[in-house]
């Protein structure tokens, strides 16, 4: 029978080697999760149709 170290001393990985296990964005979270086509990145559009009030 051997003896069993503590989990304190016990050498740990802490390389990342794979997947991260959450995803940053999921597939709900774009347009096209909700049926959308994907937007643009760029913010023309939204400049091009702000209010007149806005100058």
């Amino acid at each position: 029978m051997t003896a069993h170290e503590p989990d304190d001393l016990r050498p740990v990985d802490l390389h990342d080697e794979g997947l991260p296990v959450l995803p940053d964005q999921t597939s709900d979270d774009t347009d096209s999760g909700w049926g959308d086509w994907p937007s643009p990145d760029d913010v023309s559009h939204l400049l091009e149709e702000r209010p007149p009030h806005w100058g």
